[in-house]
């Protein structure tokens, strides 16, 4: 079966948006290896540029289109982190960003997207209205649309992750990646079944949002309703594109709940100084869960700390 990359499409993001982004820190922790009871090896990804792992996808889509067609600018819909990475990916090549964001979406993260050039268009707080708000921004401004992860470009350019791992550790028995509409992991998945076939990869996800979780269990896509976690970054569904890689080459979904997700990123917070968002201490917490410790074999595990696009308000309050 053909998905939608595959590691030569990888590495030609890898290509395509070196200039632009940072190849980002791995770290260790002594203390976290003693917690975990195996090595962990972190990948900081809140050290990227726009505070998170989506300039890579947006950047790689934004470079890869035509000239012609990249004049007329791009559209999308997020509330977070894509809308951010895809502002400053177009101002990076200095085409318009035409991004839809719901109401209800904060006003740091509104403030982040307007810093980097983005346009932002506010619209009621449901994927309906998104997707509707967007097709007609596209119309509008003959824009691209490029959605947040259903992709082919995106989840390429999330993809460079797994190149970087295997240039920064030998020996990684597994990587845990933490799961919303699945592009970051099935870039990573994809990469690495080729790439190093025998390093194992798991999803992690908020028990109130395991849509994943129950769409493996199931063999069929089930979508996301009504989630309910602090992990504002992975309330999405899997797609069309993403799916089918969660589906044949994710080994397994780890779920854990906000307590666990919480003690993650506090312990993330007090032992390596590294401000994560809530949704890139998911892998953590599934690394400590008692799941993740039944297994055999996964003695050298790697983490992608996702992103750190925290609402600094909140922490001062």
């Amino acid at each position: 079966m053909s998905y939608a990359a595959d590691l030569k499409a990888v590495r030609a993001a890898a290509e395509r948006v070196a200039e632009h982004i940072h190849c980002t820190p791995l770290l260790t922790s002594s203390s976290m290896d003693q917690w975990l009871g195996r090595s962990g090896f972190f990948k900081c990804e809140l050290f990227q540029k726009a505070g998170s792992f989506k300039v890579r996808g947006a950047l790689n889509a934004i470079l890869s289109l035509d000239d012609t067609i990249a004049r007329n600018g791009v559209v999308t819909h997020s509330s977070g982190n894509f809308a951010q990475a895809l502002a400053l990916g177009a101002r990076l090549r200095g085409i318009p960003a035409h991004i839809v964001m719901p109401s209800s979406a904060p006003a740091v993260k509104q403030r982040a997207v307007a810093e980097y050039g983005g346009q932002i268009r506010l619209c009621e707080p449901t994927l309906e209205a998104r997707e509707r708000t967007a097709a007609q921004l596209v119309k509008e401004t003959g824009g691209t649309l490029l959605h947040p992860f259903d992709h082919p470009d995106v989840i390429a350019g999330q993809g460079t992750i797994a190149l970087e791992l295997m240039e920064q550790v030998q020996g990684l028995d597994a990587v845990i990646v933490p799961v919303g509409g699945g592009g970051l992991i099935s870039g990573i998945a994809l990469a690495l079944a080729e790439l190093a076939p025998t390093v194992r990869v798991f999803g992690a996800e908020p028990l109130g949002a395991d849509d994943a979780a129950r769409s493996k269990a199931a063999g069929r896509l089930i979508p996301q309703t009504a989630p309910d976690t602090i992990a504002d970054g992975l309330l999405t569904s899997l797609g069309q594109f993403t799916w089918p890689v969660v589906r044949d080459r994710v080994e397994e979904i780890l779920v854990v709940d906000d307590r666990e997700i919480r003690e993650a990123q506090h312990r993330i917070w007090t032992r390596m100084k590294l401000l994560v968002e809530p949704s890139g201490a998911v892998p953590l917490a599934a690394a400590r869960s008692d799941r993740f410790a039944q297994l055999q074999g996964v003695n050298r595990v790697a983490m992608v700390l996702s992103g750190g696009n925290l609402d600094f308000g909140d922490l001062l309050e």
